[in-house]
């Protein structure tokens, strides 16, 4: 059975590396095809160090972390996102962004990913908050690399309330796992009131 840890503060930062392995093992798979690197990854989590909002929600089998799933306020990745709300009319300050949500595929199915969206809303409306949002790479039906009877978790982030915001999509570059270099991915905004 695992158990469900809310980390913030030291406790968040001890954690990262952690997280950032999990990053690479999960998001290697469909539909990310991530090609990760670890100096890649502990740079890219210096945005959950340096928040003060910042949560990670950890499932811990023991003392191994299995999955984690985090969060902050949008406007500490504005740089990111600010082209992607743009004419959206939102104010970044009262949106709280849940970034990944990462958990090894033993340890799917349990209700786990609810938990990880409880305890992100939770903290955000602590925080004042009044929406959250996560985005997630869109690819093309037809690619190569997906899985034959691939079902997309559109179905789950509807029944937790969540619904794409029109024209809100952002983009980022990663190498994918059959790529000689990156390349850039549209990913798709998805919002709810909280």
């Amino acid at each position: 059975m695992t158990d469900m840890r809310v980390l913030t503060g030291a406790a968040l930062g001890a954690a990262l590396d952690d997280v950032a392995r999990l990053r690479i093992a999960v998001f290697r798979d469909w539909p990310y095809l991530y090609d990760g690197d670890f100096a890649y990854e502990r740079d890219y989590l210096q945005s959950c160090r340096d928040s003060a909002g910042a949560i990670v929600v950890g499932a811990f089998d023991g003392d191994r972390l299995v999955g984690a799933a985090t969060g902050t306020p949008l406007e500490d990745h504005a740089d990111d996102f600010a082209a992607a709300f743009a004419g959206t009319g939102l104010d970044l300050s009262g949106i709280f962004y849940c970034a990944e949500s990462v958990l090894l595929p033993e340890y799917r199915g349990q209700g786990i990913g609810h938990r990880f969206f409880e305890q992100r809303e939770d903290h955000a409306r602590a925080l004042g908050r009044t929406k959250c949002a996560f985005c997630a790479v869109v690819r093309p039906g037809d690619h190569p690399l997906r899985p034959a009877g691939y079902v997309p978790l559109d179905a789950f982030w509807r029944r937790r309330g969540y619904e794409k915001l029109p024209g809100a999509v952002a983009e980022f570059a990663w190498k994918d796992i059959d790529a000689a270099g990156e390349t850039k991915k549209p990913l798709q905004f998805w919002i709810r009131d909280l």
